[in-house]
């Protein structure tokens, strides 16, 4: 099911029915839509029409921002008749790095990611409207990651996109996704978090894996508030065992460094 978003003009003004034509979409593939545009009451003139890929990113100091990440103008300069009705199809190229918002149809909590039809009319101020939602599904290679997560027994806990960039990684957009998880018990006395970042282009996928890890205070036991953030990082091969090498990874992480790991 498509979501739709109705914006009018002014009072008898030019109005835009903006639709989403497919139920799902992936990163690096085309999203395709249709906006209506509907004459008013009397004839206008447009600058332009496009649609707008947003998404809503945690900006420093925890507040959220909408922020474009690409944009397709659909019309330039023209006149909407009184009552006419003009069909516009688009097909939008998402990013490759485009954020993944829904696994197996069941969303992500903590996504909002979508986009958003806008009419620039000449001599008239546009009222604001929503986007609508776009469900973005892991490409396979991105679900062979998620599932072994998975299998190994880790919990999907939440997702967040955070502006800026993962140091030393190959990134485009200037934001990037964190999809967080529980750690299955048989690491959840040493980590407290494992986080994964997926770094996608036509060539290769890279896979950032942040876990936090409790900080031991003492020798004689006990871990502090505190964590210790720790990267990996992998690029995707498809005769890889994702099982064996995320567990080993994790296995080697979780070994004991000394008295303040």
């Amino acid at each position: 099911m498509f979501q739709k978003v109705l914006a009018t003009f002014g009072s008898g003004g030019a109005r835009i029915d903006a639709r989403l034509l497919d139920a799902t979409a992936a990163p690096g593939r085309p999203l395709h839509g249709e906006v209506l545009l509907l004459g008013g009451e009397v004839d206008q003139e447009i600058n332009g029409l496009a649609v707008t890929l947003l998404a809503r990113v945690q900006l420093p100091g925890g507040k959220t921002e909408d922020l474009p990440f690409g944009t397709q103008q659909l019309v330039g300069s023209e006149v909407i008749r009184a009552g006419q009705q003009v069909r516009v199809p688009f097909e939008v190229p998402l990013p490759w790095e485009t954020p993944v918002t829904s696994v197996y149809a069941k969303p992500l909590a903590g996504m909002a990611v979508g986009v958003r039809a806008e009419l620039d009319l000449a001599a008239a101020v546009s009222d604001p409207f929503d986007a609508d939602a776009v469900a973005i599904e892991p490409l396979p290679a991105q679900k062979r990651v998620l599932d072994a997560l998975s299998r190994i027994g880790f919990t999907f806990r939440e997702a967040v996109l955070e502006q800026g960039r993962v140091d030393g990684a190959r990134q485009q957009l200037p934001f990037f996704q964190e999809i967080r998880f529980t750690p299955s018990p048989r690491f959840a006395s040493v980590f407290s978090q494992v986080a994964v970042t997926f770094l996608t282009s036509a060539e290769h996928t890279d896979v950032v894996l942040e876990v936090t890890k409790r900080v031991r205070v003492s020798k004689t036991g006990g871990f502090g508030g505190r964590g210790q953030d720790f990267l990996g990082m992998f690029t995707m091969k498809p005769d890889v065992n994702w099982e064996k090498q995320l567990e080993d990874w994790l296995d080697l992480l979780a070994r004991p460094r000394g008295i303040f790991d």
